[in-house]
């Protein structure tokens, strides 16, 4: 339960305490359940002293340990230990620019193999399962799993790309990986085509991705939302994380326009009264149940029209693109977009 994150409530502990082992070799943890135990046996003993008063036997509390809190992914495998499943988050999660603007497909896309022949994929994950073989030939291959945030898939990896990219397959690292879906090879005696071939073409850990592909950033802001608080904030946010990316302020006019549905005629079927028999039997090809044309109320969406759009790069500021900097626009609630 306190390893799931059971005891999060109590904002003054974090879990990592809970578990910490101080000089007595036994965990915080361990120490309070005792503490509780001796605290109850005191209270339900109820003894009485010789001239009438109830003892009050003192029992030490025990303090709380400082440690330092796990880190996102031991407190996520923790969960997934005892639980089966991550609750409080996914380990991709502090992933989740470089799996958004630098990863073209997720790994359900990959069942599917003939439709993607001749593309380049780029996708990211959890490398788990790993296995070394060797082949009949001498030469070694592996075998292991990508784990996306709500699917897996299972790759082999042999020869070249086997000896180039070997030393990233180490279970629970986090992985981008690059490749190339080719066709199947033909059998010469039964003429039949195999699934389509994934070759690896290049990987990196994920934690790379951002500073190595991240070259330009992109504010995009509604004309009625250029105030000057957020400028302000913005120039702060900027002066914080200075560096050498180039960044591009895209101001947008837009306008809201309502589209309405042309009105459908639509037949209802009006229903028999209980104590009407209709003989089905006696139905002929020109007998009908009696329809009713009625029609369906207009509906009416609504939607943003880019009216005007002004780009404007930025001579001057230079930035460098990283986790901290998106997550503050996010929370100044600023669109943007990356290369």
């Amino acid at each position: 339960m306190a390893y799931a994150g059971g005891f999060d409530c109590f904002s003054e502990t974090h879990r990592a305490q809970y578990f910490h082992i101080e000089g007595e070799g036994i965990t915080f943890y361990e120490k309070a359940m005792r503490y509780g135990g001796k605290f109850q046996e005191n209270e339900n003993s109820s003894q009485v002293s010789l001239f009438g008063e109830a003892s009050d036997v003192q029992i030490a509390e025990p303090v709380v340990p400082p440690c330092d809190e796990w880190t996102t992914m031991e407190k996520l495998a923790k969960e997934r230990e005892v639980v089966g499943i991550y609750i409080s988050g996914h380990p991709l999660d502090d992933y989740r620019f470089e799996m958004k603007y630098f990863c073209n497909v997720r790994l359900a896309h990959l069942k599917n193999l003939e439709n993607l022949v001749g593309k380049t994929l780029t996708f990211g994950g959890i490398i788990s399962n790993v296995q070394y073989r060797t082949g009949k030939n001498g030469k070694d291959w592996a075998m292991f799993t990508l784990e996306g945030y709500e699917e897996s898939y299972d790759f082999r990896i042999f020869n070249e790309e086997y000896l180039k990219f070997r030393h990233f397959l180490v279970n629970n690292q986090f992985i981008y990986f690059k490749i190339g879906v080719k066709d199947g090879w033909v059998n010469r005696e039964t003429g039949k085509k195999s699934d389509p071939q994934i070759t690896f073409q290049d990987a990196k850990l994920l934690a790379d991705v951002l500073p190595l592909f991240a070259k330009k950033l992109s504010i995009q802001l509604n004309i009625q939302d250029v105030k000057q608080n957020l400028i302000q904030q913005l120039n702060e946010v900027f002066k914080s994380n200075e560096g050498s990316n180039s960044v591009t302020f895209e101001v947008l006019e837009i306008e809201k326009v309502i589209k309405k549905q042309e009105l459908v005629a639509v037949k209802e079927i009006v229903p028999v009264e209980n104590d009407a028999i209709i003989d089905i039997d006696n139905l002929d090809a020109e007998s009908e149940i009696e329809e009713e044309e009625i029609e369906e109320a207009p509906t009416a969406t609504e939607e943003n029209r880019v009216v005007t759009l002004l780009s404007m790069p930025s001579r001057k500021v230079k930035i460098n693109i990283s986790k901290a900097l998106l997550e503050e626009l996010e929370r100044l609630q600023v669109n943007f977009k990356l290369n």
